[in-house]
């Protein structure tokens, strides 16, 4: 539970994380780009004083020509055109080529620019006014996207990297379960395999005891688990399929198993049901979910496991009449390491789901719960 919270906490922290950079680059390019805007609107301005000052002079002296020259030549980058009273074209620079000879295009253009800044008015004594059409350099245009392209580019390398990070995480921890389910098989195997030879030398010296056949039985169960165990890593193979069969012995063999005060039931189709399914792995599964629901009804209540098809599917639902869950325990009940109980490990359920999703190509899900009332869990398989 405190690992969930912990997991929890550190994806809200670099998801934050991340939200600031990316607030923080594009707030810092917008503030750049307004800076630049203003600079060329300045820049705008001067030439709009030096060409009134050369209209307001009839003769300005060769410096103030050369200077009025040069700040008309500095700009090399700012579409500006010179329009009369009458629209007409007077000057212009940094337009189109395509454009350039052709007058009323200039002042179609001239007219679009007045969109983004309002036209600066000469006025002069005569009457003769004139007007400034100017725009954003190319540059500026091209930089307003900028931040936003920016961003996207730094979120998606961010998202990008959290993914892989996750992804390596779970190959991890997957092969740290394969590797101590294998581990665990190995171990059990050892004694079993000693305890399968004491067991028919007991059975030469009293071949009828019932204590010598329950014995058995539960010997038959380690060597399942063992074979459980084994093959989770592994690519198992769908080699059984009467899925009747496989539910009917698991509920015979775990209702001898349960308490007295648990009303077991179970309801099959009368035909059978093809399935192609691993036996070993699939009572895994079902046991799994039994003794979730026992333990959820603390010993005491009605467990109703049902096998029925629906469209395409197979569906089997395990319905208890226990503790059920909260909405924040039901969506964290197949994570890794989450148990609801003091002593759960927590890899019943994750483990069942992986048996389901990953070996099978079905689904396992909480279908049903509400607190003090019961939870039905459901496993979806595909028909043969």
């Amino acid at each position: 539970m405190r690992r969930t919270i912990l997991s929890k906490l550190n994806n809200w922290i670099i998801f934050t994380l991340m939200t600031l950079v990316v607030v923080t680059i594009v707030v810092a390019s917008t503030l750049l780009i307004n800076y630049l805007r203003k600079e060329e609107v300045k820049r705008v301005d001067i030439l709009v004083s030096a060409l009134k000052f050369q209209q307001e002079v009839n003769t300005p002296s060769l410096e103030v020509q050369e200077l009025i020259l040069q700040i008309y030549s500095s700009n090399t980058t700012i579409p500006v055109i010179l329009l009369d009273k009458d629209d007409r074209p007077i000057a212009h620079r940094n337009i189109p080529g395509e454009i350039e000879k052709d007058t009323f295009k200039i002042t179609e253009l001239a007219k679009k620019m007045s969109k983004n800044y309002p036209a600066i008015e000469l006025k002069f004594p005569n009457g003769n006014n004139q007007f400034v059409y100017y725009d954003n350099s190319k540059l500026l245009n091209n930089l307003r996207y900028s931040p936003y392209i920016l961003g996207f580019f730094i979120l998606s390398y961010f998202l990008f990297s959290f993914w892989f990070l996750r992804t390596i995480k779970k190959t991890d921890e997957g092969y740290l379960w394969a590797g101590l389910a294998k581990e665990t098989a190995h171990q059990i195997g050892t004694p079993l395999s000693s305890m399968i030879g004491w067991m028919e030398i007991m059975k030469l010296e009293n071949p009828d005891s019932e204590g010598v056949h329950e014995i058995e039985k539960d010997i038959e169960r380690l060597r399942t688990i063992s074979e459980r165990f084994s093959k989770i890593g592994s690519v198992p193979e769908l080699n059984d399929m009467n899925f009747n069969q496989t539910i009917q012995e698991n509920f015979n063999y775990l209702k001898t198993r349960i308490s007295k005060k648990i009303n077991f039931t179970l309801n099959l189709p009368t035909y059978n049901i093809l399935v192609p399914h691993n036996k070993i792995l699939m009572s895994w599964v079902i046991e799994n979910l039994v003794k979730n629901a026992v333990d959820a009804m603390k010993g005491e209540g009605s467990l109703l496991m049902s096998v029925f098809e629906r469209n395409k599917n197979i569906l089997i639902e395990v319905k208890d009449t226990g503790s059920g869950m909260t909405k924040q325990q039901a969506r964290n009940a197949f994570k890794p390491g989450y148990s609801t109980k003091k002593r759960g490990w927590g890899l019943g359920l994750s483990l069942a789901k992986r048996v389901v999703k990953e070996y099978h190509n079905g689904d396992i899900k909480i279908s049903q719960t509400e607190v003090g009332k019961g939870t039905t869990f459901r496993i979806t398989i595909k028909k043969a």
